[in-house]
């Protein structure tokens, strides 16, 4: 077992990060039934799978690639479902709280290893510098979740000028949410499609 643990850096060491038996893509058991947010890790513990824990509550970093190569993580399963990393409808989820975070089309391929999205959904977001004044943190505004750092003026061609870097396991997709029609989705070498269903 220790052979297939990802070794991920934390703010204050190293610790493992284990790959999980099952999917953890669904939202808190508690939350999902309308229930309360919980108000400590212990409350999140019984909400969140180690991995979620360790990346929604102790900001880790989930390995590069690790969503799109490990069965039952969001991106390989948006290959499995629907053909492409990149559907064009729907919106993506905090996988903490269930916050909308991203609409679709502002997902793009970064070539960074992780999911990455040029805007957030207006206020859903909030931007915090890190410690060492490097890079900017993000966060879910709701439940204040680590999602990864957002970086700026790369050269994009994005509205923004700007790359949110999230970790997969800190989202979920909900294909029927609602996206605004003026979200733009990037040329087509940033978006690659494989599925001609209409959904990517």
């Amino acid at each position: 077992m220790r052979s297939m643990l990802a070794v991920v850096a934390f703010a204050r060491g190293v610790r493992a990060f284990a790959p999980r038996a099952k999917p953890t893509r669904l939202v808190g058991r508690a939350l999902a039934a309308g229930g309360d947010m919980p108000a400590d890790d212990e409350g999140w513990r019984t909400e969140l799978s180690p991995n979620q824990f360790a990346v929604l509550r102790n900001k880790a970093t989930e390995p590069a690639g690790f969503s799109e190569t490990t069965e039952g993580e969001l991106e390989h399963e948006l290959k499995k479902d629907f053909g492409t990393k990149y559907p064009q409808l729907g919106a993506y989820e905090c996988a903490g709280c269930g916050a909308e975070l991203y609409y679709a089309r502002a997902k793009f391929d970064s070539g960074c290893g992780w999911p990455a999205f040029y805007d957030g959904v207006p206020g859903a977001i909030e931007e915090v510098p890190d410690v060492d004044g490097y890079r900017v943190e993000i966060v879910c505004a709701k439940c204040k979740g680590h999602l990864g750092h957002v970086f700026k003026g790369e050269g994009f061609p994005s509205p923004t000028d700007a790359r949110h870097c999230v970790n997969g396991i800190s989202l979920r997709y909900q294909p029927m949410s609602y996206q605004p029609d003026d979200v733009e989705a990037l040329p087509a070498q940033f978006v690659p499609r494989a599925d001609p269903s209409g959904l990517s």
